[in-house]
């Protein structure tokens, strides 16, 4: 599974990161920078739950 950030559409609200801190990290400006590499199965729901709380449905989670 790999996290994946339209960086058209994402607006910097960090609600991913609020959600799953440990898989998406914030750039200088409070953007969204998602984990580079797999997801460990482990943390998932996790990646899928930062998703969720995207307004923009920037995130992508497959």
């Amino acid at each position: 599974m790999k996290i994946t950030i339209d960086k058209n559409l994402c607006s910097g609200h960090a609600r991913c990161a609020a959600a799953a801190p440990e898989l998406f990290a914030l750039d200088d400006s409070g953007y969204a920078l998602p984990l580079d590499g797999e997801v460990p199965p482990e943390q998932e729901q996790a990646a899928r739950a930062g998703a969720w709380t995207c307004p923009e449905r920037a995130v992508t989670v497959e």
